[in-house]
């Protein structure tokens, strides 16, 4: 994972959740990986798929990715393109899955300050993100989950703990 990640936002709101960003009715259709970025947000932002571009970051209100645990709420937008994600506050299981995926996570409250198509910078060495209008600080993660996410997530991180290909 780079240190310093500079994309274009897409920004939404508070308690968008884990069937908004993946609908539930592919849950148990849909099991290609790629197949499900098409669908990434398509009740929310039906657009989105279609104008997401790799590298873009999301920047959302309070408890993003609420709802149920499926994992395709973050391998959706992974597989999108997304670069990372950036809200006030995350689901519990959503900011693990997240890890457990190898996609990169900031919370701060960097959502007022940003609309739909902003370029911003998150530095995770200096622990901010950047914003046209401000500059947020956020706690670093820890060592161990800096590890998998540079891995690429828990699975590659593991192979490569065991030395497995």
């Amino acid at each position: 994972m780079k240190t310093i990640i500079k994309g274009r936002v897409w920004k939404y709101g508070d308690d968008v959740n884990t069937d908004v960003i993946f609908p539930g009715k592919y849950t148990y259709s849909i099991t290609d990986r790629k197949e499900m970025a098409e669908h990434a947000l398509e009740d929310l932002d039906p657009d989105f798929v279609k104008k997401v571009q790799p590298g873009d970051i999301i920047v959302a209100g309070k408890n993003w990715g609420c709802g149920s645990s499926r994992e395709q709420a973050v391998i959706s937008l992974k597989e999108a393109g997304v670069g990372a994600i950036v809200a006030r506050s995350f689901a519990r299981i959503y900011f693990r899955n997240c890890i457990n995926e190898g996609l990169p996570i900031v919370t701060c409250d960097a959502v007022d300050s940003v609309e739909t198509g902003d370029e911003i910078t998150i530095d995770f060495g200096q622990g901010k993100v950047i914003t046209p209008r401000a500059e947020y600080h956020f706690p670093p993660l820890a060592p161990s989950v800096m590890e998998i996410l540079d891995a690429g997530g828990l699975v590659p991180h593991v192979k490569q703990k065991l030395g497995i290909a």
